[in-house]
């Protein structure tokens, strides 16, 4: 096989084939505004790391983050988006905090690990009714019947699982509100995002670096309950203050404004659906069609995000992994309780990786058939 060829323009001299989970490989060109700003942000004499998280400066890459959010995801005025601390795993804890009472009932679909501790974390502030799980096969598939209780405070569920490769391909039809964790497929393909009362996930994978969470809601499903909410940990904080309550994640945010940006850039959310469903089909049919490698979902709930398959022949791994690194393609191997290989698709990874994989793929069947 060839040596890999490099994707990348001149901006940026990198030749791997970035597939890793998350943090993950951004767009050349938010690299490249990046490395400039660390030196001088808009001609301020400051590094972007310098810049004060009141001034103008920063306020403007705040403004234009926030607005880029509701214009990508065309939401309505109900809605605020919020830039957070703590990643997705805060708010596990912070949603629950917020919008289930003590003594009532949250429903949960629990397909993966992350929604797993989701559940764990919402059981100390009231009931989790779990409507549905796949976990009795390794998470596999995403349930596809199910009942919602009427008086749930909230459904919960995790659209895409990044260690399984399952997604929803269908968001469930409910008269309570939804809620969401999108870390890993958000802005990724077109849905109506105001069917959601509340959509969170950490930025680093589709919007830009680790360090900051992005937090989409809708203001009325505020204030119902009683406890008493820490400060730090309260939405309606957040929102009074524009994000700023505390020193905010200056960096992960310009990050991730210029992330949406680029998104914009391509044409929106629609524009780049069409490329991530170019790029998983084409290494979904060489899995189908490599008699050495077989995907380990079901087909119906592949995800176009993360792609897991593994070898008929798992004493070849490893063969296989030293030989992608040697052809610069980094990042699959798969997570430990799964096994085989995850090659993760993001929105910035380029449709050129995808074709260097597949041809790896290849090169090596023919080779130990």
């Amino acid at each position: 096989m060839e040596k890999a060829k490099n994707v990348f323009n001149q901006d940026r001299n990198m030749k791997v084939h970035n597939f890793n989970a998350g943090p993950s490989v951004l767009p050349n060109e938010v690299l490249y505004k990046a490395s400039k700003a660390l030196i001088d942000f808009e001609g301020s004499g400051m590094s972007i790391l310098e810049i004060g998280h009141r001034t103008e400066l920063f306020m403007n890459v705040l403004d234009e983050a926030r607005n880029l959010v509701k214009e990508l995801m065309q939401l309505d005025d109900e809605y605020e988006v919020l830039f957070l601390h703590g990643g997705a795993s805060t708010q596990f804890m912070q949603v629950p905090m917020n919008l289930l009472e003590n003594g009532e009932t949250a429903a949960y679909v629990d397909t993966g690990v992350w929604s797993y501790k989701a559940i764990k974390e919402a059981k100390s502030f009231g009931y989790v009714d779990v409507v549905a799980s796949s976990r009795e096969s390794n998470y596999n598939h995403i349930p596809k019947q199910f009942n919602i209780p009427p008086q749930s405070r909230y459904l919960h569920i995790t659209t895409n699982n990044t260690i399984y490769g399952t997604q929803w391909q269908t968001i469930p039809v409910t008269d309570v509100p939804l809620v969401a964790d999108m870390s890993s497929d958000i802005l990724s393909r077109q849905m109506d995002f105001n069917k959601f009362a509340l959509i969170y996930g950490g930025v680093q994978k589709n919007m830009g670096a680790a360090g900051a969470t992005m937090v989409a809601l809708r203001k009325s499903i505020l204030g119902k309950v009683t406890r008493k909410i820490p400060t730090i940990l309260d939405y309606n904080v957040h929102i009074e203050n524009g994000s700023m309550f505390n020193t905010p994640p200056v960096f992960a945010i310009y990050i991730s404004m210029l992330t949406l940006r680029w998104l914009k850039d391509q044409g929106g959310v629609s524009a780049i659906e069409k490329l991530n469903e170019k790029k998983a089909g084409l290494l979904y049919s060489e899995i189908d069609n490599n008699p050495l490698f077989r995907g380990t979902v079901a087909k119906e709930d592949r995800s176009r995000m993360n792609v897991c398959f593994i070898m008929d022949k798992p004493e070849l791994e490893e063969e296989f992994l030293k030989f992608c690194k040697k052809e610069d393609i980094v990042g699959i191997k798969g997570h430990r309780s799964v096994g085989g290989f995850r090659a993760s698709l993001y929105n910035a990874l380029p449709y050129e990786s995808v074709e260097v994989m597949v041809e790896a793929m290849k090169y090596f069947s023919l080779k130990k058939a």
